[in-house]
């Protein structure tokens, strides 16, 4: 299966459960590939895929320690990306006052 091509685009990186999932167990700590295997029902050139996409979108970095890969989160996009976003309210302001409208007829 041909890796799907995200490059450095951290939306698209995490467009996926599996990677948030991911990003969610090594925000707790750095991890092994085997260590991320055991999380979830998918192969390890799957995982490995997985977070190939991760790494180029620069949201985790690797380290090799021994034999293994040991993955950790890199904060940084994620702290750019949570800025860009906290830019737009929750809720659309225009959209909130034709709901209002809606809601209060009979």
């Amino acid at each position: 299966m041909a890796r799907p091509v995200i490059g450095d685009d951290p939306f698209r990186a995490i467009a996926h459960p599996v990677r948030r999932r991911m990003l969610d167990l090594l925000r707790e700590r750095p991890r092994s590939v085997a260590e991320l295997s055991q999380s979830f029902k998918l192969s390890s050139p799957s995982i490995s895929q997985h977070l190939a996409i991760l790494r180029d979108a620069r949201l985790v970095t690797a380290r090799q320690r021994g034999r293994s890969l040991i993955y950790n989160l890199e904060p940084g996009p994620l702290t750019t990306l949570q800025m860009w976003l906290a830019r737009y309210p929750r809720r659309s302001p225009q959209r909130s006052r034709s709901n209002r409208k809606s809601s209060s007829k009979p």
